[in-house]
């Protein structure tokens, strides 16, 4: 066991986000007594709101654990830059005033985020480099290359005077990546062989599926054929990060004769990070949108953002008919090069339900392996345990299924402990394995416009009540003596004009207020918070009778 400085050292490693969701992921390592402990932060990840949280946009983890040791953290490291592991950094981040290591490519990722989400707030970035050991704290960091569906992803050698850990980040083993290194399978090896006791922080996303997670260029090979034998435009939608697969899409089209034109900022973006830092040695310029349409038909392949659904993307303009420089022709191919994130299953079928409509010939995962995922299955799971034998075993990324997945295949494997945990729990990593649950107060931020606020701040509650029951809204004045002077005025927003007897629900919703006013005396009137309670149960009560939904109903009782 790994020799401990002084009594009370030791090292623990605490989720706030990422670990019982696919999203946010955001991890902690502390180093030294409960009463001095140093905190390194790996990544600082977003989700997305769906259709349940209407107005936000985004949803992050709640830093609130850390703002009280904001003493104690010296920085943030970035394994690589999806949105789900960097993209809360910018909103979260600056109000530690510490510095962030990542990559090149994640930084670069972080400064164009600023300068396109026109962001104030700014970070210290400092650039590592792979297989260069750097320190922060008292914590050496080594990142080591892995194989991902994005530039420079890295999984991290963490050391602290009390112990080690892998922490794997998002990786897969592929033999054939496209535009990145494979992943350091030597090196992975090397620390297995050292025999110090390590701890494993895993990626558990493909846990419950058997084999090897497929190649990259098995996808390129697929794309290749379907653009060499297209007879008319071609469309490729993807996620925009995956620069792997925009290579193959470019490699293609060079083969077939056709020149690449790119649509969406995202897909712009990404392509001139990428050509700033090298990546895309031998890959010819993308054309703006506007070369579309001077293009022969059999001449062009267009790259475009808009795989999730996303109504302002270029596919989904495309589909409805409202992109200012793009249209499809019937015999033109849409091909689908991703996979919807849950529940953005509705809108992606609803687009390509709009361009089958055009009479477009859509192709997707269904039709041809057009899309791999960049995280490791089982058996690639097997092989890191394998190098790496390490003493403790901890499934992170993934929900409550995959978690379980990778803990008992772990334990299967022969793995000394292995932890299921959950956000908030904290693991004793050294000098003794230890799982305490809901050590942590955790919690979840939204990003609501411009404002960060939390869920109970953001009144979401209200809005889905909003959108499921309208509301009602009753002004009226009363004067001292209780008479009425004025109203009751009706306004009622979201609810259906007519009942079933064909009567207005405005109607009934005055005759609730006109049976209240008549029952309640003038002399109590005059307690306006009283009376207007009164109308508004009577009103709730009677609109629920005749339509079967209580919308919200807010009563204003002004006295003169």
């Amino acid at each position: 066991m790994a020799k401990r400085q002084a009594e009370g050292e030791e090292m623990v490693f605490v989720p706030l986000g990422g670990v019982g969701e696919i999203g946010m992921n955001m991890g902690l390592y502390g180093y030294g007594p409960e009463s001095n402990r140093q905190w390194l932060v790996v990544d600082c990840g977003v989700s997305f709101g769906g259709p349940e949280l209407p107005g936000i946009e985004l949803v992050m983890p709640d830093p609130y654990f850390l703002e009280d040791q904001i003493d104690n953290v010296v920085g943030l490291v970035l394994t690589h830059a999806h949105e789900d592991h960097y993209g809360a950094i910018l909103d979260i981040w600056p109000a530690f005033d510490k510095p962030v290591f990542a990559g090149r490519f994640g930084a670069a990722m972080l400064k164009a985020k600023r300068a396109s989400n026109n962001i104030i707030d700014d970070v210290e970035v400092q650039i590592y480099e792979p297989g260069v050991p750097f320190h922060v704290g008292h914590f050496k960091v080594e990142a080591i290359e892995v194989s991902h569906s994005i530039p420079e992803s890295n999984a991290l050698l963490i050391e602290s005077p009390a112990g080690r850990v892998v922490h794997t980040g998002d990786w897969k083993i592929d033999p054939s990546p496209v535009g990145t290194p494979p992943t350091n399978i030597k090196r992975f090896k090397e620390i297995g062989s050292d025999g110090k006791p390590l701890a494993l922080i895993c990626d558990s996303t493909n846990a419950m599926k058997e084999g090897d997670s497929p190649s990259e260029t098995e996808v390129g090979v697929n794309l290749e054929r379907l653009i060499a034998t297209a007879k008319n435009r071609v469309a490729v939608t993807i996620f925009a990060s995956n620069l792997g697969r925009m290579i193959s899409i470019a490699r293609a089209a060079a083969k077939a004769d056709r020149q690449v034109v790119a649509a969406g900022r995202a897909v712009h973006r990404i392509a001139g990070i990428a050509r700033e830092l090298g990546l895309m040695e031998g890959v010819p310029e993308f054309l703006d949108q506007d070369a579309y349409g001077y293009l022969p038909r059999d001449k062009v392949v267009l790259i475009c953002t808009g795989s999730q659904g996303e109504a302002r993307a270029a596919m989904a303009r495309i589909a409805d008919g409202s992109h200012p420089v793009i249209d499809f022709s019937p015999g033109d191919m849409a091909i689908f090069s991703s996979w919807a994130i849950p529940g953005n299953e509705k809108a992606v079928l609803d687009i390509q339900n709009k361009l089958v409509d055009k009479g477009v010939e859509i192709v997707t995962g269904r039709d041809e392996m057009i899309h791999v995922s960049g995280h490791p299955r089982r058996h690639e799971l097997a092989q890191l345990y394998d190098w790496l034998k390490p003493d403790l075993l901890i499934p992170v990324h993934g929900e409550a299924m995959h978690l379980e997945a990778q803990a008992k295949f772990g334990r299967e494997k022969g793995i000394k402990t292995v932890y299921s945990i959950r956000n908030g729990d904290m693991v004793q990593l050294y000098p003794q394995p230890q799982h305490r649950k809901g050590e942590v107060r955790t919690g979840i931020l939204y990003l609501d416009g411009n404002l960060l606020c939390t869920p109970e701040e953001s009144n979401v509650r209200d809005r889905r009540r909003l959108a499921f029951g309208g509301v009602a809204i009753v002004s009226l004045v009363v004067n001292a003596k209780g008479q009425i002077v004025s109203g009751p005025e009706l306004d009622l927003d979201g609810l259906p004009e007519l009942v079933d007897d064909d009567e207005p629900l405005s109607a009934v919703a005055r005759s609730a207020v006109r049976s209240v006013i008549k029952s309640f005396p003038e002399k109590r009137r005059s307690d306006t918070g009283r009376f207007a309670e009164a109308i508004r149960r009577a009103v709730r009560s009677e609109l629920n009778a005749a339509w079967g939904r209580k919308p919200i109903v807010k009563v204003f009782v002004h006295r003169v």
